[in-house]
């Protein structure tokens, strides 16, 4: 029986290492993102694409193999297609519900004709971005956009602006980036160019300029053109600071964090699409608002809320103490790595901003822990109608698989998962289906979210969107 094991698993590895020349390959030439159940294969190794297969199992009940997704990846190889994302998982799935007898290579052709010959979508990129700060949010989307780079056809991280630390600043920038205690190593190479003041990090040249003014900078000095400008500091909020980055060069400006007044607050997946695109400030709200307005959307949709109270466990941050000293906020003035900490949460009085057609009261709080990463949103609701835990499960996982919820809403079933097991979920949150409880109308969801990587996978979303380069999943579901 091992033996019979170890044969089928060295025959899966390598299938796993026939697709990925393929899934890189349809990335590079024509701008497609290979996915599995919303998950991108595109720079995995063979390891991490037969996780995601044995994964999908979770999710979508049934068995998901490489023998089954590789014919119809082969497929898509033969095919003129253009910039898209296309879902192994979803192609497989659509598959199994055809009754009639058709080649997988026909029912690929079928399936794709909105995006292959002549209805096919041309890049639409390259779109600069520059990076206003470079802290934790800002290194973990400038992994994200070097990781996305392909052909050159999409986002294109040009520049970052920080004050300059003093000597060696470049090298210590590029040791902050190619190393981080949460999230690992930087999948590649960075080399620090001290001539051009640029690191350059898989091919990618990413000047850095020094400033500490914003409204001092012109941008087109640099080479960069119409640009998108994501504020990873959190030093202005409002319209009026953040005008000060529409400098030349400059189209638009991402904040990271909660925009005061009418800076309109993005959380994608869910209100992404109903923003003037002619709008030029925008802000992607916070880490835990991005994390409980997918699943209060889900819940609402299906099950009505009346009213909800949101409470966070949340992972200590860089504006709080290490040890006990003076703070704005008296109770975060306290040791993060010694105390449980009370603390305010404007997440959920942002959810009328993000989610108006929720009706429903949001009140919300939140416990700083002693964790570096990812945090647990406790959604405590009343429903307007009666229900059970298997139909609220059951929902969400749905939810979590298909729809336009799928990119940013994802599920576990593990009875033993706990804060570490999500570093690096690329999910603005995370169901878990074990945790959950309903009794009648009153129902308790938790949802695990990686406050840093989760939250710039946001960001980065929101950005792409804003610059014309996300495209949709295939195939429709």
């Amino acid at each position: 029986m091992t033996s019979e094991e170890l044969t089928r698993w060295n025959s899966q590895e390598a299938i796993a290492e026939a697709m990925i020349p393929i899934i890189g390959t349809l990335h590079r030439t024509t701008g497609v993102t290979i996915l599995l159940h919303s998950r991108s294969l595109v720079n995995k190794s063979v390891i991490s694409i037969l996780r995601t297969h044995r994964f999908a199992r979770q999710l979508g009940g049934d068995e998901l193999t490489v023998e089954e997704t590789f014919p119809f990846l082969v497929a898509l190889s033969g095919l003129d297609l253009g910039a898209s994302k296309i879902d192994l998982g979803l192609l497989v799935m659509s598959y199994r519900a055809r009754e009639q007898e058709l080649s997988i290579p026909a029912f690929v052709a079928e399936t794709l004709v909105d995006v292959t010959g002549a209805r096919k979508s041309e890049a639409a990129g390259p779109r600069d971005v520059v990076l206003y700060g470079f802290g934790r949010i800002g290194r973990l989307v400038a992994r994200l956009l070097i990781e996305k780079a392909g052909s050159g056809g999409g986002l294109n991280l040009r520049a970052v602006v920080v004050r300059k630390g003093g000597e060696g600043d470049l090298a210590k920038r590029a040791s902050l980036l190619r190393r981080d205690s949460v999230h690992g190593q930087f999948n590649g190479t960075i080399k620090v160019d001290e001539q051009s003041n640029s690191l350059i990090a898989n091919g990618n040249v990413i000047e850095f300029i020094y400033s500490d003014d914003p409204a001092s900078i012109d941008y087109t000095e640099h080479g960069i053109d119409n640009a998108i400008l994501v504020d990873n500091t959190g030093k202005w909020r409002d319209r009026d600071g953040l005008s000060q980055h529409l400098r030349p060069g400059i189209a638009k400006v991402v904040l990271t964090a909660p925009g005061k007044g009418d800076v309109p607050n993005i959380v994608h997946g869910v209100n992404h699409r109903t923003q003037d695109m002619h709008e030029r400030i925008f802000s992607c709200a916070s880490c835990t608002t991005n994390a409980i307005v997918p699943p209060l959307q889900a819940m609402d949709e299906e099950f009505g809320i009346v009213r909800g109270h949101v409470e966070t466990v949340h992972s200590f941050t860089n504006d709080q103490n290490l040890l006990d000293n003076f703070h704005s906020a008296d109770r975060r003035g306290r040791s993060a790595p010694f105390n449980l900490v009370l603390t305010e949460t404007g997440a959920a009085s942002a959810v009328a901003k993000a989610l108006p057609s929720l009706k429903a009261k949001i009140t919300g709080n939140s416990i700083r822990v002693p964790t570096p990463d990812v945090s647990v949103a406790i959604l405590n609701l009343q429903l307007r109608c009666e229900t059970s835990k298997e139909e609220v499960v059951e929902h969400l996982r749905r939810a979590s698989l298909t729809g336009p919820l799928s990119r940013n809403l994802d599920f576990t079933a593990a009875t033993d998962a706990v804060s570490s097991d999500f570093i690096g979920s690329r999910a603005a949150s995370i169901v878990d289906a074990n945790a959950t409880i309903v009794e009648g109308d009153s129902a308790i969801v938790y949802v695990w979210y990686d406050n840093e990587f989760g939250y710039s996978c946001q960001v980065v979303r929101t950005v792409q969107f804003l610059s014309g380069i996300e495209y949709p999943t295939y195939p429709k579901v």
